[in-house]
């Protein structure tokens, strides 16, 4: 007789509880617990041991060994036929990865999987699985982007088992799940897209792609927050994470590499969205630099380190009179606490009257930075819109701020200031303890002039004398 579990798991992490917590107890969040029924004893149906996830295992050593003495896999690559793709993947995709997609709606998650598939198909047959879209539909798309292949195989299930046999049946080179929330397995209970539907389902995909070398990508939603839906679990299991960014009401796209167990984390791919798909972008100055505004208030140039390259970027700054009881503090691209730690070391430094401002930060091109060497070309945006006098024009901005106000090295001086003498930039004010790394490469450009401060206050006496 068959029996229901009720149990909660939490959807950042996949801790499991037998009743619901207000405060997930293994990593800390809050109402993340959600409910999840399943299905424990025998049942009316009986599913075929070799389609449920659990009997799909690609572990085939049972004694374990010393690191000196275990085998080196050599793991064969194959490319996208887009450049910026392969790179992002370290260099192609690797067989019997599995690979985790995920961005806002519309911005171009099913086109490009169409073009990988596309050009992915002279090495066999591609199974797309398509849970969202009916096959006239994928038809119609390809139709648009001028794809016409009968390598591509179109799976219009959401059955895990029915997929299984699929893959069983055809062999392709490549498998390609839109999306991993609308698959669901009968042998556990719950709805398409719940916790224990979507850790069951990719951990019988990965076993399937593990056992059979077949690489596998995986679509994935977000939330409002803009993390993928479901578990955390997700993106711990799959090999590659696969972030869109950007606003996708614009023409470009950029791509980033979360997670990466066969190449480098963090690097980003540029694309942009045509009549044709996304194409690949070669430089990425179109999106940041391209189109700033020369003399006006607010607007600082600096430089950001995502993955192995540096991009030259735009910061702006708006400080406007509140109307509130509570001023407003809205950010773009940097993380809002950071903007704020910066905001009361600006105003105890120069006496602003930030208190009674609004105040708006953008990172331009919808990039997300994390790099501290930004923090003075914000600070230099913010009094520049506060004071609404412009920065010193086309001079590029490092240096990571402390909380007294002290200027603290940069890394990978060299490569940002070559990407920004592309760009025309001859000037750059950097950190004094940046002086001895400069001072080491001899293959920076001879025309660029280096101005070197202590602190904010020098800095801004230079920017804006």
């Amino acid at each position: 007789m068959a029996k229901n579990k009720t149990s909660f798991f939490c959807s950042e992490c996949g801790n499991e509880s037998p009743r619901w917590l207000g405060k997930c107890p293994a990593c800390g969040s809050w109402n993340t617990f959600v409910e999840s029924t399943s299905v424990t004893g025998k049942t009316d149906k009986a599913a075929s041991p070799s389609l449920t996830a659990a009997a799909l295992s690609w572990t085939t050593q049972n004694e374990t060994v010393r690191l000196s003495d275990a085998g080196k896999e050599d793991y064969e690559r194959i490319s996208t036929g887009i450049g910026e793709m392969d790179t992002l993947l370290g260099g192609g995709i690797v067989k019997g990865s599995v690979t985790l997609v995920g961005g806002e709606p519309g911005i171009g998650k099913s086109t490009i999987l169409l073009q990988i598939a596309d050009l992915y198909k002279d090495t066999g047959d591609v199974l797309y699985v398509s849970g969202e879209e009916s096959p006239s539909q994928i038809r119609m798309r390809a139709e648009r982007l001028g794809i016409k292949s009968d390598r591509i195989i179109i799976c219009a299930q959401t059955s895990f088992e029915v997929i299984t046999e699929e893959l069983k049946r055809s062999k392709p080179v490549l498998c390609i799940a839109d999306s991993i929330q609308t698959l669901y397995s009968e042998t556990v209970n719950g709805a398409p897209g719940s916790v224990s539907q979507a850790r069951e389902v990719t951990a019988g995909l990965v076993r399937i792609a593990k056992s059979n070398g077949l690489p596998v990508i995986l679509v994935g939603h977000i939330t409002k927050d803009g993390n993928i839906a479901g578990p955390k679990t997700l993106e711990h299991m799959v090999d590659t994470v696969l972030y869109f960014e950007g606003d996708n009401t614009g023409s470009y796209r950029i791509l980033r590499s979360v997670k990466n167990r066969f190449g480098k984390a963090g690097e980003l791919a540029f694309f942009e969205m045509t009549a044709r798909g996304l194409i690949p972008v070669d430089s990425s100055h179109a999106l940041f630099v391209a189109g700033r505004p020369l003399g006006a208030p607010g607007s600082a140039l600096t430089s950001v380190m995502e993955g192995a390259r540096a991009l030259t970027i735009e910061v702006q700054a708006l400080a406007a009179d509140t109307c509130y009881a509570q001023p407003q503090r809205m950010t773009s691209g940097p993380d809002r606490n950071r903007v704020t730690m910066l905001l009361a070391v600006a105003e105890k430094t120069f006496r602003l009257a930030l208190g009674t401002k609004d105040i708006f930060v953008n990172i331009i091109g919808g990039l997300k930075v994390s790099d501290p060497a930004c923090d003075l070309a914000l600070i230099a945006a913010i009094v520049s819109s506060e004071r609404e006098i412009p920065v010193r024009q086309d001079t590029l901005i490092l240096g990571e701020v402390g909380l007294s106000g002290e200027l603290r090295p940069v890394s990978s001086v060299r490569q940002r200031i070559t990407d920004a003498a592309r760009l025309g930039i001859r000037s750059v004010l950097l950190p004094s303890s940046c002086r001895q790394a400069v001072n080491k490469e001899t293959d920076l450009p001879t025309d660029i002039e280096l101005t070197f401060v202590d602190n904010i206050s020098e800095a801004v006496d230079v920017l804006f004398s």
